[in-house]
């Protein structure tokens, strides 16, 4: 059996994050805060880590400054350990003066890299999703197949169907066709691979296994094609071994604001589809050594409170709140999400960071840094609405300050009556 330390993870730091903006106004996809303490990047790394896969280099591109800190500032391995957190930034070469144009494409760009890291086989991940995964039993069912290339499946609902890439598993485990996000049912039919009537499909989780010369030689010979989902792995099924692995846990791409939003709040009940806690599994993230969070005679129902914040006489439902948040007297906050402050403010003037006092803020996400004043209105608009404001936005019906925003006083963000 080959060894973990053969594999080199490569992580897709992503794009412009478009259906994600505002929130990616000045920051990449997988630098979004989520959970209140925890960045998207934060995932696939710690499940590299766990997996005992210590070679991760990170792709990154876009806004990509804070994304550079993050990781810079969080994973860094002792003398003695011969892991790494490497950050393969875009760059122009003698060979191109392009930004990467693809999942496919940045891998492309980042060859000579891959190939000067020895590494054997190369496990491609993305950057903005939720979920736990053991990438080692992954590689096992990888060399116990002799694949060329594995890629994790998990079972899709009929009604999902047209939302995935679906791929036909044989019975042997090869995957022997793949067609991109179907819409009639004719087609979808055709790439039944499951027995359960209710979950028939396997669909693509964007996380591939390549045995390195095969990436390398597919990459050359394809060379116009920029995405592994819908240009490399269709072509390679008509010519390699391509096997799919099993995966039936929680899975989540925060791929827009509106699942980004009900993912983050769906951890604050009892029944938290993903669980952080998991003690030989953990997420890791920036060690800020913060200060317990002070909460001042306040009703708190289903909320997570991040280190460093305080919270004074105020009623919180179904919400987070992030780091170093500041909350004032008698506010209101319902079904929202608070990112908090990247620092404490050493003097009073102008309009404090955080929330000010007699607020109520329904249905709405706010940024790090804002300054919310005092007798503030935010409540949510009906869904599929879409507004774009000087200091705020609504996207799908959600409210969002944007990062070092300001909210004068008395100020009402609400659908017209």
């Amino acid at each position: 059996m080959p060894l973990l330390n053969d594999i080199l993870a490569v992580i897709l730091g992503g794009g412009r994050g478009a259906r994600l903006y505002p929130l990616t106004q000045m920051r990449s996809k997988p630098a979004v805060p989520i959970a209140g303490k925890y960045r998207l990047i934060d995932i696939p790394i710690s499940n590299c880590i766990n997996s005992e896969i210590f070679r991760i280099a990170v792709l990154t591109q876009f806004n990509s400054v804070s994304l550079h800190r993050h990781i810079t500032h969080t994973y860094n391995f002792d003398a003695f350990h011969t892991g790494w957190v490497q950050i393969w930034a875009a760059e122009q070469t003698i060979e191109s003066a392009d930004w990467y144009q693809g999942t496919a494409d940045a891998v492309r760009k980042q060859t000579l890299e891959i190939q000067s890291s020895g590494a054997k086989n190369v496990l491609i991940l993305a950057g903005d999703h939720l979920y736990r995964m053991d990438y080692k039993a992954m590689a096992e069912f990888h060399w116990a197949n002799k694949a060329d290339i594995t890629v994790a499946v998990q079972p899709v609902p009929k009604e999902e169907a047209s939302r995935f890439g679906i791929l036909k598993r044989e019975k042997d485990g090869r995957i022997s066709s793949f067609v991109e996000k179907p819409k009639d049912a004719e087609t979808q039919n055709k790439f039944v691979s499951r027995d359960d009537p209710l979950r028939p499909f396997l669909g693509s989780m964007g996380i591939y296994m390549f045995k390195t010369k095969v990436l390398m030689k597919l990459l050359a010979e394809f060379s116009s094609y920029h995405d592994f989902g819908s240009d490399i792995i269709p072509q390679a099924i008509k010519t390699h071994s391509v096997f799919g692995f099993d995966f039936d846990g929680y899975w989540q791409d925060i791929g827009t604001i509106r699942s980004f939003y009900e993912t983050n709040l769906a951890l604050t009940t009892p029944q938290a589809p993903f669980n952080f806690y998991d003690p030989k599994f953990p997420i890791y993230t920036d060690q800020r050594f913060l200060p317990s969070s002070i909460i001042e005679d306040s009703k708190l129902s289903d909320v997570l409170v991040s280190d460093g914040s305080r919270i004074h006489r105020s009623d919180i439902s179904h919400s987070i709140i992030g780091i170093r948040s500041q909350v004032s007297v008698g506010c209101t906050i319902k079904d929202s999400i608070l990112m908090g402050s990247d620092y404490y403010e050493r003097n009073d003037e102008g309009l404090p960071i955080g929330i000010g006092a007699n607020c109520h803020i329904e249905g709405a996400i706010l940024d790090k840094n804002v300054r919310i004043g005092e007798n503030v209105v935010i409540r949510p608009f009906p869904r599929k609405v879409d507004i774009d404001n000087e200091n705020w936005y609504v996207r799908d019906g959600i409210v969002v300050i944007p990062k070092n925003a300001e909210i004068p006083a008395g100020t009402k963000i609400t659908p017209a009556d």
